[in-house]
Parts: structure tokens; sequence; C-alpha cells
């Protein structure tokens, strides 16, 4: 195959909270990289998963849903998002059926200001008719004009592969940044982590979620098995006490949900200890949250 044949580029991937952004990015990568659930805030981090074929590597980017932020966690999580709009060469704007394009406003505006190609895709269109997707993409063709409309359903593929076909298109032929049989840029420990914290997404009510970190103390990995050692911080005392739940049950179900997890992700027998400790405050300290790596550099 001729060298310059080759495309590779970074497509980011960006919008509201809860409109399937990861959904998408695990379809696009194949792997399950990002965590798909249903409560908003769950990507906290910008995550790539790459694509490599033999004719183009796609290097993807999934950031947090953009939110006007409270405290400081949020405040990093939007600089991830608003960074995500610096260095793509493909901008993937990802909306939904139900909100409209005034949600927020601020931030469509940088996206408005942009040079490079935007995609938009309407996902969710299982759930509405015709007339309704054609008001919704009348309506975001004036938000965003320079925007190519997309209607797509993340759930049922459905329109997908148009998607990444256009992509390819687009992108600037090039030599792969990465490793053609690489297709993330995080550690092992980084999935760990999330894999964790997706299952206490599942598993808990309220507000418990969004008050835990988790932290990968050890990470030993033989031929046929790996032994981790993991600790969720909370920030109070009585959620540590939810978080083990009567009898220590809660925090055993995680374990074991997140291991049986662990052990389809790495292929591999998975030995997993999970410890709760409580560290006061650290979504206001600048020092722990650049300990579990929100910052970006």
């Amino acid at each position: 195959m001729e060298g310059n044949m080759h495309k590779s580029g970074f497509v980011n991937i960006v919008g509201n909270p809860n409109v399937g952004k990861s959904t998408l990015m695990n379809l696009l990568v194949g792997e399950r990289i990002s965590i798909a659930t249903f409560k908003a805030q769950t990507t906290r981090h910008r995550i790539m998963g790459i694509l490599n074929t033999s004719e183009m590597q796609i290097c993807f980017s999934d950031t947090p849903g953009v939110l006007k932020p409270n405290y400081k966690l949020q405040e990093s999580m939007l600089q991830f998002s608003e960074s995500a709009l610096v260095d793509a060469d493909v901008l993937l704007y990802v909306t939904d059926m139900v909100e409209t394009p005034d949600k927020n406003g601020d931030f469509l505006e940088k996206v408005s200001r942009l040079k490079v190609p935007i995609l938009l895709l309407i996902n969710k269109i299982d759930l509405s008719n015709q007339t309704e997707l054609e008001q919704k993409v009348a309506l975001w063709h004036e938000a965003l004009p320079q925007a190519e409309v997309f209607p797509i359903s993340a759930l049922h593929r459905f329109n997908v592969d148009n998607v990444l076909r256009r992509i390819q298109e687009l992108l600037p032929d090039g030599p792969a940044y990465f490793d053609k049989d690489q297709w993330t840029d995080k550690p092992a420990r980084f999935f760990v982590s999330e894999i964790i914290r997706e299952k206490i997404l599942l598993y808990y009510d309220k507000e418990i979620p969004y008050s835990c970190e988790v932290a990968v103390e050890s990470f030993k990995e033989t031929p046929r098995n790996i032994h981790i050692n993991a600790v969720i911080y909370v920030e109070r005392e009585s959620q540590k006490g939810i978080i083990i739940g009567h009898q220590g049950v809660a925090l055993k179900r995680v374990s074991t949900e997140a291991r049986k997890s662990l052990e389809k992700f790495f292929g591999k027998s998975i030995y997993l200890e999970v410890f709760v400790k409580v560290d006061k405050d650290w979504r206001s300290s600048k020092r722990e949250l650049d300990n579990f790596g929100y910052n970006p550099a």
C-alpha cells in the first residue's frame, strides 16, 4: 500500500451530558472504552479510543458532558471539553431528540467559531417520528449552519457506519500516530478505576456516586491472572457506611460485579480487593484532583 494513501487524525466528541456520547464512541472504536451508563457526568476525563484499519487511524476522544461548573471538579471537566475544541481534525457534536440548541448557548457559540469540519449527530432518533426529526434538523441547521447533520441511533447502530465513512473522507493524509495494535492511550489501571466507578454508578443512588473516586493502589499481572487492590474514596463517614452497606453486602456486590467485568475486559482471572476510605473534600482540592488525574496538563 502506498504510504500517502494512509489517513490519520483526531476526532473529538462533545455535547451535553446524557446524549449518548460514550455509547457512540464504543460503537465507533469497537471496544468498551468509555463507561456508558444512564447517569449524568459519567465521563470525567477525556478518554482516547483508537480505531485502526489498514487505510486509517482515527483517534477518538470522548469528553465529559458540558455543564456550568459548580465546583472545582466540574471546572476541570469543562476544561477537558473546551480543550477538545482546540486540537480536533473533525468535531462530532452529539445531541439527541430531546434537547434544543439553546441548552448550552455559550459552548455552542465556541463551536460555531471553529474552522474544522463539524458533524452534528442527532442521536436517539428511534424515539421520534419523521416530522419531529425534520423539525429538529432544521433547528440545528439554523444554530450551526456549517455543520453536516446526521440523524443516528447509537443504540441500534443506525447510520453510524455513514458517520464513520464521512469521518474517513474528512481526515487528512498522514502516518499513524500510535502503534496499529494500540486502541487507547490510557494505562490498564485507568480502566480498572473506571469499571469500579461504573458499578458504583449502577448500584448507589443520589449523590453517592458523585462523591466517590477510585484509586488503584496495586496492579500486579502474571501470564494467568491479575491481582488488584483498589480504594474507593468518599468525602464523609456516612457515605463510607452506605458504600460498605449492612454487613459489607453492598461493597461485596460492587467488587463481584467489577471483577466479572474486569475478567471480561482483560481476558484473565482477576483477584480484586476493594477498600473504602474517607478523604474529606477531595472534589474541591486542587492537589487531590491532580492526584486523580483531573487537571489537564
